[in-house]
């Protein structure tokens, strides 16, 4: 080989290196400004969904909400798991991301009516999507060791059949082919979670979650979590200035606020148990989380809207309060996933139960429909709740800690006297 081929080989191995073979991605990493840039791109679409859903609060456009951002969902996490098992941060990684970029844009323009006159569009641009994900899966596999392979094909021929349903999905009717959508994410979860629940122990350690993994997940409900200030903005934008309006919308803000600490306080940024289903339990919960998050978000914008009613507007009321009672529920499920579940018992069990009974007081509030500053200002004191109880706990216990550490302070020096 001549000395010009070399350098070309050289260059060619550091910029566009094979996919990482399973098992071998660094346990320990920086999650990077790529993924960055691709949890934006894809919070876009969030935001797309969560906007047309303020605009048609109704059980029909929460049905469109959830199927297209069950998709959407999907499809980042496909995207970050290939990524986190396979991707290097090379020329390749960053041409396979801008892949999927280039095919997520066009769908974030068809999810507004997606429902309707750019269901077609939006159908077929989602099958392209899964096509290219099950494309890259399949070249990963190329790679996998014997025990690998079962589960690869498994993977790479589900996410295909999903590309395939969605696209011939286009030829439904508009409101069949909504319900088809909100299956098929349904059926594919399941088999996602078949699929991880029957590995194998080899299989298991190779899969499961990493500290990058558990930053991704955190980072990507904070950016939607951000969602919800850009839609009190939006409101407050569009309604005329007045003292009440105002704190409506920055009430509402700290609604959203106390969704991010109760997520964050419990749950956020802590490993799973290193069980296959506590991996899925961690990795699924956070789908209903995150998008009860940008529905709460769609709704306070009607809350900021209807600031000087009587009464809060039935369907900005049950999904603000609903929302509120699924992040307190399901962010619980999730805490049952972790490590510190069973290592921090004392303070787990009570804060369970305690955010069942405040969820089930949330809907309460949904059902009574206060006036729009009283509901909000009611969310934050519920959602405070959990985590008063939560440095009540933190007080008392290094109050007790203290206190046995006094206690055998005196016990030490009576037998260094002896």
């Amino acid at each position: 080989m001549t000395p010009r081929h070399e350098q070309w080989a050289r260059l060619r191995s550091q910029l566009w290196r094979p996919p990482r073979a399973h098992g071998e991605q660094p346990r320990e990493r920086v999650v990077g400004p790529l993924e960055l840039f691709y949890d934006l791109v894809v919070v876009v679409l969030v935001a797309q969904a969560a906007h047309h859903l303020a605009a048609h609060l109704t059980w029909r456009g929460l049905g469109e909400f959830a199927a297209v951002f069950a998709l959407v969902w999907i499809a980042w996490l496909n995207g970050s798991l290939h990524h986190e098992l396979h991707g290097h941060d090379d020329a390749r990684g960053r041409s396979l991301f801008l892949l999927q970029i280039l095919v997520l844009v066009p769908l974030g323009a068809f999810i507004p009516e997606a429902g309707g006159a750019r269901g077609v569009a939006f159908a077929v641009d989602a099958g392209v999507l899964f096509a290219v994900l099950a494309v890259l899966w399949l070249l990963a596999a190329r790679g996998d060791s014997p025990e690998f392979r079962r589960p690869s094909r498994l993977f790479v021929s589900g996410t295909a059949v999903c590309a395939i349903v969605l696209a011939a999905s286009a030829a439904l009717p508009a409101g069949v082919r909504v319900l088809t959508w909100g299956l098929l994410a349904v059926v594919y979860l399941a088999g996602f979670a078949v699929v991880i629940g029957t590995a194998t122990p080899v299989q298991s350690v190779a899969l499961s979650v990493t500290h990058a993994l558990t930053e991704r997940f955190g980072l990507f409900i904070i950016i939607v979590l951000g969602e919800t200030v850009t839609a009190v903005v939006d409101g407050l934008a569009h309604e005329p200035t007045n003292a009440l309006t105002l704190a409506v919308g920055l009430v509402a803000v700290v609604v959203g606020f106390g969704a991010w600490w109760t997520y964050f306080d419990f749950a956020g940024h802590r490993l799973p148990r290193p069980t296959r289903v506590s991996t899925v339990q961690w990795m699924l919960v956070h789908l209903p989380l995150t998008a009860t998050v940008a529905a709460m978000g769609a709704a306070m914008v009607g809350l900021v809207e209807h600031a000087h009613d009587s009464r809060t507007p039935a369907a900005t009321a049950w999904v603000l309060c609903g929302g509120a009672a699924v992040v307190l529920c399901t962010t619980m499920v999730l805490a049952s996933s972790l490590r510190v579940w069973h290592l921090d018992r004392g303070l787990y069990r009570p804060l369970a139960r305690t955010c069942v009974a405040v969820a089930v007081v949330c809907v309460g509030v949904g059902a009574a429909r206060p006036a729009p500053l009283v509901l909000g200002l009611t969310l934050v004191i519920l959602l405070g709740v959990p985590w008063g109880l939560a440095v009540a706990y933190r007080l008392s216990h290094e109050e007790k800690t203290a206190a046995e550490e006094g206690a055998a302070v005196p016990e030490s020096q009576d037998d260094n006297r002896r």
